[in-house]
């Protein structure tokens, strides 16, 4: 419920952009999956712009239209991937269909390939 009540204020406040570092990091699968859907409601309702830092690669698919994938240091881009359906309202139908997890597959071997230092589309 105070993630919830950080959000709200966030959101009230009118502020253009929002910049989230791991914002369900502490929370269980459960209740970061609610979590989730409920934030993907709220900015489908009130949309703003929103970085989002995460390592949950489910999560970075699911609220956002684009992610980008980092090596490890010195962090550089490896893949950037459109999400196949962005916020949508049915978030466990969003993260099971087929193309959610092809890229969710691509994200993964983006972040093999930068960990290795090998992505062709790296830029250097």
């Amino acid at each position: 419920m105070r993630q919830r009540v950080a959000f709200l204020r966030t959101l009230v406040a009118g502020k253009p952009v929002l910049a989230l570092d791991e914002p369900f990091a502490a929370l269980d699968a459960i209740t970061r999956a609610e979590m989730q859907q409920w934030l993907a409601g709220a900015l489908r309702a009130e949309s703003r712009t929103v970085l989002l830092v995460s390592h949950d690669i489910e999560e970075a698919l699911y609220l956002a239209d684009r992610t980008v994938v980092l090596s490890a240091r010195p962090g550089r881009i490896v893949k950037e991937l459109r999400a196949p359906d962005p916020r949508a309202d049915d978030r466990d139908g969003a993260v099971t269909d087929p193309a959610f997890v092809a890229t969710r597959e691509a994200a993964l071997r983006a972040l093999h390939e930068g960990a290795r230092g090998t992505s062709a589309e790296a830029p250097r």
